[in-house]
């Protein structure tokens, strides 16, 4: 086997690649040879912070949440893969069987690992140690890079899911980044009939109506909530039965609230500011549901139908590629906001997509 080249957050803008150790798999493991992984804005947001809230990165951490990779050990306890599975990485993985756990909402469990939150590492490396029940085999009609899509895909599903949409129900997502655009793709899979997707850029929002949004609206920042409400409603016919809010702007949450009919459901998505001003008092009246997503639980099987079936495409979401050599560069492509969805490619001897 060759090195372990992983890309490593140290501390506060000290982003390094260096050679790790090839970790042994135990008996409920698998070790993976990593194909494909997608930069997120949680990653960025680390390496030029140093934290998220509360997760503070404390010692040297390997990036990385969204992957595909091959199987190439198998614990001695793994009965459902083998060696050369192309695999889906769930990032998230319970330690207890708590009761979280236990009623299916493994994604609240306080003790989970979590791949790049400190202090557990994440997949951004040529070798990596999962657990294999959290490890789902492609279909050979699905690419790596849409397996490594699937984590992203799957906030979407979760979001939607929390939110109730279904045959007919109308949706507004605020923002177009990849978060926003996954949340479009999976409504309108799931039935939604019209779907309307703002944002600041112009650009992001071409992209958006590529991929099927119904009305794209360029939002401006002195722009009122209650004026950006009323363009949409005028836009849709009605107010939306569902806002997914992906931004975590104060402004755009007070814009969900205002926009959403009477009995609908805002859910947020996108995270900001820890204390937020917005018009509860409005969103109580009119019995508007407030529901928050946390990742996603339960996502990798609907996910991979959705891809394999064609139901959903993310193939257009991948705008960059860059070899694992040139992270700090594809790093720096993120974070200055170009493109849509910049992958990684960890396998220097396989050429597949």
């Amino acid at each position: 086997m060759d090195t372990n080249l992983s890309v490593v957050l140290h501390a506060q803008g000290d982003l390094r690649l260096e050679e790790r150790p090839i970790p042994e798999p135990g008996p409920n493991d698998v070790l993976l040879r990593m194909h494909s992984v997608g930069i997120c804005g949680s990653d960025v947001h680390y390496w030029q912070n140093g934290r998220i809230g509360d997760f503070v990165v404390k010692q040297p951490m390997v990036l990385g949440h969204e992957a595909a990779g091959t199987v190439v050990k198998v614990g001695s306890a793994v009965r459902h893969l083998s060696v050369g599975d192309r695999v889906a990485v769930e990032p998230g993985v319970p330690r207890d069987m708590d009761e979280f756990f236990k009623s299916g909402r493994y994604n609240l469990s306080p003790s989970i690992f979590f791949c790049a939150t400190p202090p557990d590492d994440g997949n951004l490396c040529r070798y990596y140690k999962h657990s294999a029940n959290f490890c789902y085999k492609l279909p050979d009609n699905v690419t790596m890079e849409e397996g490594a899509l699937i984590e992203p895909l799957s906030v979407g599903i979760h979001a939607c899911r929390r939110a109730g949409v279904s045959l007919g129900t109308t949706v507004l997502v605020c923002g177009s980044g990849p978060i926003g655009l996954v949340c479009l793709l999976v409504a309108k899979a799931m039935g939604a009939s019209l779907v309307a997707i703002t944002d600041l850029s112009s650009e992001r929002l071409k992209m958006a109506k590529q991929l099927g949004a119904d009305f794209p609206l360029v939002v401006a920042k002195e722009d009122t909530p209650q004026e950006v409400a009323h363009r949409v409603e005028g836009m849709l016919g009605s107010q939306p039965h569902v806002t997914i809010e992906c931004t975590g702007a104060e402004s755009s949450m007070q814009t969900a609230i205002y926009v959403t009919r009477s009995g609908g459901v805002v859910v947020l998505v996108g995270l900001g500011a820890e204390m937020a001003s917005v018009p509860l008092v409005n969103a109580a009246v009119r019995e508007v549901d407030i529901r928050g997503v946390f990742r996603y639980c339960n996502t990798w099987p609907m996910a991979i139908s959705m891809l394999s079936s064609g139901k959903v495409n993310v193939k257009p979401l991948v705008t960059h590629r860059f070899p694992l050599e040139e992270a700090v560069q594809a790093f720096e492509t993120t974070r200055r906001g170009q493109g849509v969805k910049v992958m990684l490619k960890c396998d220097q001897d396989d050429q597949e997509l």
